[in-house]
Parts: C-alpha cells; sequence; structure tokens
C-alpha cells in the first residue's frame, strides 16, 4: 500500500535527535531557539513561536491576535476541523464563506459577503498546498481594520503567486509539523510573524500565560519568580521534537522540489484521464507546496466505488475534507447543509492521491497505472 502522505527522516535526522538525547536537554531548551530562528530564516519572518501542534498554533495565533467571546472569524470550511475548533475554544464563532472552484481555497468574494460587524479575523487555509489570494484578502482586512490570519499548515516553503514566503503573506502564520506535513517533527506547529508584540503574546500563552520578563512583573521577590497574567496553556515543545526540526529544515526547498517533480509527472501521467477526472488547478509552481494532490470526479456518485478501487489496488488514498460545518458537532451548533454549495461539491468528488517526498518515481508510475485503471473500470 502507497500511503498518501508519509514522512521522510534519513539518518542526519536521526543523528540531530540521538545528539539531543546525549545532551542536558530533553524538553524546551535550545534545540526550540534553533529551530525557531530556523523556521524565519526558511519563511523570512522575523519571530516563530514554535508549540507542540499545529492545532497549537492556530489557538496561539488567534488568541495573539485577540480573538475573544462575541468575535467571528471568517474562513473556509474546506479544511481540517482545528481550523474553526481554535476559535471556539477562545468563545469565538467561526464563519464559514465559499471556496474557489479551481483551488479550493478561500474566495475572496465570498469572504468579503460574510464580514460583519462582528468580524475580528480573516482566515484562508492554503488547501493542498496552494496559496491563498493573500493580495485579495490584504486589500479586504485594510478595509475592515482586520487582522489577516493565514492557515498555512499545507504549506510552508511556497511562496505567494505574487511573491513573498509563506510566513509573511498574513499579519500571523499557523504552520504543522505533523508527518505527513512539509517537514516535520513528530508533531508540532509555529506561530510566524513579523509583529513582536503577537510573537510575545503567543509565547506567553503556549507556557500557561506565565511571563518571567522583568518589565512585565508586578512584584520583584527574587530571581526566581514569575506570574501569571493569562489563561494559558502548556503548548510547549520538546527539544527532541525540535531537534528533529532543525534537521528537516534544512532539506525543506528539496522537499517541496521533489513534490513539485511527483505534481508534474501525475499531471502528465493522468492527462488521458480528464474527461472523466478532474486534475488539480495548474498554478506557478512557486505558489504551490502540493502537501497534496487532489483529483476529482465528474460524477459524485462515482466517488465512493473510485476511492474503493483505488485501495483495492495498493493505493492508501484519502478524501481532504468533509466540510467542518457538517460534522455532527457542527450540526448541533446549528450550522446546516448548503452554507458553501462550492465547497460542498468539491468534497463531493474529491479524492488524494499519494504524494510524499520520499516517493520514488517507480510509485510515481504504480499510482499513475492504478488511477488509470480505475478510471476506465468504475467511472
Amino acid at each position: 500500500m502507497i500511503p498518501y502522505g508519509r514522512q521522510w527522516v534519513d539518518e542526519d535526522d536521526i543523528a540531530a535527535v540521538a545528539a539531543c538525547l546525549r545532551g542536558d536537554w530533553l524538553t524546551t531548551g535550545p534545540a526550540v531557539a534553533a529551530f525557531e530562528q530556523a523556521i524565519c530564516s526558511a519563511s523570512d519572518a522575523a519571530y516563530a513561536v514554535a508549540v507542540n501542534s499545529g492545532t497549537a498554533a492556530l489557538h496561539c495565533a488567534y488568541f495573539a491576535a485577540g480573538l475573544g467571546p462575541g468575535d467571528e472569524i471568517v474562513t473556509s470550511p474546506l479544511t481540517f476541523a482545528a481550523t474553526a475548533n481554535a476559535a471556539l475554544y477562545l468563545g469565538a464563532k467561526p464563519v464559514f464563506a465559499d471556496v474557489c472552484s479551481e483551488t479550493g481555497c478561500l474566495d475572496p468574494q465570498a469572504a468579503a459577503a460574510a464580514v460583519t460587524d462582528r468580524t475580528k479575523l480573516i482566515v484562508p487555509v492554503d488547501f493542498a498546498g496552494q496559496t491563498a489570494d493573500y493580495q485579495a484578502f490584504r486589500v479586504l482586512a485594510t478595509r475592515h481594520g482586520l487582522i489577516l490570519v493565514a492557515d498555512a499548515a499545507h504549506s510552508f516553503g511556497a511562496c505567494g503567486p505574487r511573491g513573498g514566503k509563506v510566513g509573511t503573506l498574513a499579519d500571523l502564520t499557523a504552520l504543522s509539523f505533523h508527518p505527513v506535513k512539509p517537514v516535520t517533527t513528530g508533531e508540532g506547529g509555529a506561530v510566524v510573524t513579523s509583529d513582536p508584540r503577537w510573537a510575545k503574546r503567543a509565547a506567553q500563552f503556549r507556557t500557561h500565560g506565565i511571563t518571567r520578563d522583568p518589565a512585565d512583573l508586578m512584584a520583584d521577590e527574587g530571581p526566581w519568580h514569575y506570574e501569571q497574567h493569562e489563561l494559558g496553556y502548556n503548548y510547549r515543545i520538546t527539544d527532541l521534537q525540535c531537534a528533529l526540526g532543525c534537521s528537516q529544515v534544512a532539506k525543506l526547498g528539496q522537499f517541496i522540489a521533489r513534490r513539485r517533480s511527483i505534481a508534474a509527472r501525475y499531471r502528465e501521467g493522468l492527462r488521458e484521464c480528464t474527461g472523466r477526472l478532474r486534475l488539480p488547478a495548474h498554478t506557478d509552481d512557486s505558489s504551490h507546496g502540493y502537501h497534496l494532490w487532489v483529483v476529482r470526479v465528474q460524477e459524485a456518485s462515482r466517488r465512493r466505488p473510485f476511492f474503493e478501487r483505488l485501495r483495492a489496488l495498493g493505493l492508501g488514498v484519502q478524501v481532504h475534507y468533509r466540510p467542518v460545518y457538517l460534522h455532527p458537532y457542527y450540526q448541533q451548533l446549528g450550522y446546516r447543509a448548503g452554507i458553501c454549495p462550492v465547497a460542498e461539491d468539491f468534497a463531493a468528488r474529491c479524492v488524494s492521491l499519494p504524494i510524499f517526498p520520499k516517493m520514488s518515481d517507480d510509485e510515481v508510475d504504480s499510482s499513475i497505472a492504478a488511477v488509470r485503471q480505475a478510471v476506465t473500470e468504475v467511472l
């Protein structure tokens, strides 16, 4: 079975973690700061706050931006639930706007129509590694005095279609380092920003809301003194994870280049299937990290048999995603089907094919052959 995604951990990564195990620090220590600097270098952001998951990164970013009870965020339903859940954690309301039919990314016009006087954040999602139209979202955010937060869990290492690295396209950017993401720390994430105030708030939030900064302390009881100023969380990441992360980030360019090469091979190999299968929109490669390679069947009723046939042929395909508001929990909150018809149609037809940097050309060719066979037999 060829999985839809898989980490690439080599001997350099193993050596980096082993060196950490032989050192003095296992939890938060010097490797965390080194990893944060590596993230900044790779993204051109001024500050990075490493945390223990992509969900924690979203939660920290929203908190840093001042999201709270009564506020709303406008975001995409075509994402993992964490994008919306992190708003609920802070007492805010997710408002879902529809996506662009070509890319699956949040549609700027739909997002503009969803803005109310309670909107605090615009949160585009870089679906499958394709960067959203941040220029349009910047205009929208500026017009309404909103904060722009990028859910870039899929797109670390890519650039915007008009230039600028992921990490500089929004006010705050949330990254994920899950094993199938562009680089991995096992589990992990980061908030990146060029605003020192937001970085400071995110860093404090990840450690129970505690500060040791003398400039912020309300008392001075001695060098041991610290104070809790906010209700934060234990979102700290370990030195072990960050040792792996430092080694992985050094190969980010190599990983993204390989993903783009696989995407090109898929596009050429499946060109003959376009009558019954819709391939991903072809964009400027610099704006795409190809975290996923998502095809769509022309007839939604044939998606399940197509999916099951691919599994039987040895492809660990997946579906990304069920629109968030169709999950039972969100239905209980009052959300209903029909809010975002383009996203619902996209989700009803999509299948994610295997794509990961360690995937060999033979595996790519086997995947292409299996898709062609399934198209012939099922579609």
